[in-house]
């Protein structure tokens, strides 16, 4: 009998050290070897737009860095919160992210309700790239500078009107900021996307508009709209001849929206800068580049900390935008 027992002990010691550096490879070694399976890149808009376009590049070439495919899901719905919120409560492990924008740093602004936290509930991985909005008239409209804009719209106030392609989008708040650094009232019109807005732009239904470089490109060169400024901080290589809205009229004007990667909250450290190491080398590729310029990209690729300084300076600074303007999506 004490044979068996002595027996069953040695077994049991062998099987316990035998799991021991399975163990330490699970927590201390995981990173040698990360990854192991296809990452998910959340998209929160829908398939064929500027976002799904810029994260289906970028993740073709991070996937060759990390030797592993990242496969783009579009979950839109609800101004981005349910893709969001899909990232948020999914595991720290590096295999589920989001291709966070703009409305990663308005929404909690515009909604008081939100399922999630933007900065407890996400680990910051890349700022990837800056993007801006060109400012379109008719080219039959008398306007064809700012302040032209700015004297017309003092002239007749509210008169004037600007279409916008969703409460809260970048191109929306860019033109409220408009109104209210340059003191001027303009009449909003909501639709519902970029293309019925630019067709009424292009009808003479309404005047103006704070649009993507996207969307206005093709119909400023072939002349079926004038491009009067850019709403970056610094003029555009898309656009080299275009002045900024600062330059034009309004001082200190700056709207841009961007494009950002994060991971779920408690995803280690060392999977973060492995990521953010392969977004850096990504947007570096061809493919990257030549979207850059036709999507009128500023391409920067930065750490992760500068994308929690970003976007938190980006919430303070469009919070009072917001507020002022009495901005809620329900």
């Amino acid at each position: 009998m004490p044979f068996k027992v002595n027996k069953r002990r040695r077994l049991l010691l062998l099987a316990f050290v035998g799991a021991w550096p399975l163990a330490v490879l699970s927590t201390g070694d995981a990173m040698a070897l990360y990854p192991e399976r296809i990452i998910r890149l959340i998209v929160p808009f829908a398939p064929g737009g500027g976002t799904d376009v810029v994260a289906r590049t970028l993740a073709q070439d991070m996937g060759k860095d990390l030797g592993v495919t990242i496969l783009i899901e579009n979950k839109p719905g609800a101004g981005t919160i349910i893709g969001t919120q899909a990232v948020a409560t999914s595991r720290p492990d590096g295999y589920t992210l989001l291709m966070g924008t703009f409305s990663h740093a308005v929404n909690p602004s515009l909604n008081t309700k939100l399922p999630y936290d933007p900065h407890r509930d996400f680990a910051a991985i890349a700022l990837v790239a800056r993007s801006f909005n060109v400012v379109v008239v008719n080219p039959k409209s008398p306007i064809k500078s700012i302040a032209d804009l700015i004297a017309a719209a003092k002239a007749s106030p509210g008169k004037l009107s600007y279409g916008t392609f969703g409460t809260g989008t970048s191109a929306d708040l860019a033109g409220e900021l408009f109104k209210d650094m340059a003191k001027v009232d303009l009449t909003t019109v909501p639709y519902k996307g970029a293309a019925p807005a630019i067709t009424d732009l292009i009808g003479g239904q309404i005047d103006v508009m704070f649009t993507t470089v996207a969307s206005a490109a093709s119909l400023v060169e072939n002349g079926q709209l004038r491009a009067i400024a850019v709403t970056s901080a610094e003029r555009s290589p898309a656009f080299p001849q275009l002045p900024t809205v600062n330059e034009a009229g309004v001082p200190g004007y700056t709207a841009e929206s961007w494009y950002g990667l994060f991971a779920p909250a408690g995803t280690p450290s060392d999977l973060i800068a492995r990521l953010n190491k392969a977004a850096a080398s990504a947007v570096q590729s061809d493919a990257f580049k030549k979207l850059g310029v036709n999507e009128g990209l500023v391409v920067i690729a930065r750490p992760p900390e500068e994308l929690d300084r970003y976007i938190r300076g980006e919430e303070e600074r469009w919070r009072r935008v917001i507020q002022d303007a009495g901005i809620k999506v329900e």
